[in-house]
């Protein structure tokens, strides 16, 4: 893909992510403490090179459905 990557992480699906009121950041992760305006797998990936090692499945969801909506 020439340099581009398409993050395969759904933070919506993980036990850390959390949506905030700030308007500048609205979403966060509680993993790593940090706010941020895209999502915070992104952001981890941009600062780290690697994908997110803090991702936690919610319970109720099924690996089955995560790996279909990739």
């Amino acid at each position: 893909m020439g340099g581009i990557r398409i993050n395969k992480i759904n933070c919506f699906r993980c036990v850390h992510f959390a949506i905030t009121w700030d308007m500048k950041f609205p979403k966060a992760c509680k993993a790593f403490g940090f706010k941020t305006a895209c999502m915070p797998s992104v952001t981890v990936f941009q600062s780290t090179g690697s994908d997110c090692m803090a991702f936690t499945l919610k319970q109720g969801i099924k690996e089955r459905q995560v790996l279909s909506r990739r």
